[in-house]
């Protein structure tokens, strides 16, 4: 008997892709809402794993690690994906990270906590799901400050986002609303509705001008990448049982880690992560369009401590983020160098 679960996965990727996420990734057993309808946290653990599902496809690094950790019976624990967008008119799309919060909170998610990256010139906000958040990913959705840069900078990111559409309909927004007020969609909605969620996660803008690129380049890597990739999924997260032997297993497999582990003020929380995957993409220039080597999403690792137990109380996972963490990690799409490619890939 086909699960609810499966019923929402299935028309997007397929039976057998179906079946290979949920055999990759741990899913947390949630309570079924009543019959027919599907309650948010099951659309929220659908949605998190087909953007898990999109991710591989585009990091091979990641993909590899996943294989591996396949072939030795175990399952990715999915922590968090991560989101950048850049607080500009955007012109369909609503500016900044309310293109995305749009959809959390219906889903369920809420604002756990707010993390200045000053050196980035972003803000980085958590976004925890209500009712099962140690079992469901979080989001953790960036916002880029175009106007603590140049007035050169600003004019590019114009440019390049100005044009931007939106991927939801009215149809679709009147179902996310049905969704915040009743918690619960019946399935055949749910199922139209989950393919367009999926879509808010990519670029809506078209390809950026090549000159646009190398001067958003100069000042700030995380719009360079934004102004490729969009709302796609910049990174997705394993959490891991012991991230040093991770990264040392890795390391040894050839596999480009970050040289070091990021560790909060805490000390509960340590990430680190595999440098991104370079990806063509195609850039318009007078000549018609160019296609060059960028960096594209990637692959991390977060270990996370219990808190401090309270007498009486369960222990408790620190679900929290660090914003000198965070910043070290963003770094890995800056690393990855940028090369020409006239023609388009053999693949398109």
């Amino acid at each position: 008997m086909q699960t609810t679960l499966q019923a929402l996965l299935a028309p997007i990727l397929g039976t057998a892709d179906t079946g290979d996420v949920a055999q990759t990734v741990h899913v947390a057993p949630l309570q079924e809402a009543a019959t027919g309808l599907v309650s948010r946290a099951q659309l929220a653990q659908a949605l998190g794993l087909v953007l898990f599902h999109q991710l591989m496809a585009r990091v091979p690094t990641g993909q590899a690690y996943v294989s591996e950790v396949r072939a030795q019976g175990r399952q990715v624990v999915f922590d968090h994906g991560a989101v950048r967008t850049v607080a500009s008119p955007c012109g369909a799309l609503p500016p900044g990270d309310a293109a995305i919060i749009r959809i959390l909170r219906p889903l369920g998610y809420a604002l756990q906590a707010v993390y200045p990256l000053p050196r980035l010139s972003m803000t980085g906000r958590a976004w925890c799901h209500a009712d099962a958040p140690q079992d469901l990913p979080q989001f953790f959705v960036s916002e880029l400050h175009p106007d603590r840069f140049s007035e050169q900078f600003q004019a590019a990111v114009a440019r390049v986002v100005s044009r931007s559409v939106d991927p939801l309909k009215h149809a679709d927004i009147v179902a996310l609303e049905q969704l915040a007020r009743d918690k619960t969609l019946p399935l055949s909605l749910a199922q139209q509705l989950l393919p367009q969620l999926v879509a808010c996660f990519g670029r809506q803008h078209p390809e950026p001008l090549w000159s646009d690129y190398q001067i958003l380049r100069q000042e700030s890597p995380e719009m360079a990448w934004i102004s490729t990739e969009g709302n796609a999924f910049n990174h997705a997260t394993d959490r891991v049982q012991d991230i040093h032997a991770v990264a040392q297993a890795q390391r040894a497999e050839g596999r480009p880690i970050k040289d070091s582990i990021e560790v909060s003020g805490s000390g509960r929380i340590q990430q680190t992560a595999f440098r991104a995957d370079p990806v063509q993409r195609p850039f318009r220039t007078e000549q018609g369009t160019e296609w060059h080597t960028v960096p594209g999403s990637f692959y991390e690792f977060i270990q996370r401590a219990h808190l401090p137990q309270v007498a009486g109380e369960p222990p408790a996972l620190d679900l929290a983020f660090d914003a000198g963490n965070a910043t070290g990690i963003f770094s890995m799409t800056a690393a990855a160098g940028v090369a020409e490619n006239p023609s388009p890939p053999a693949s398109t």
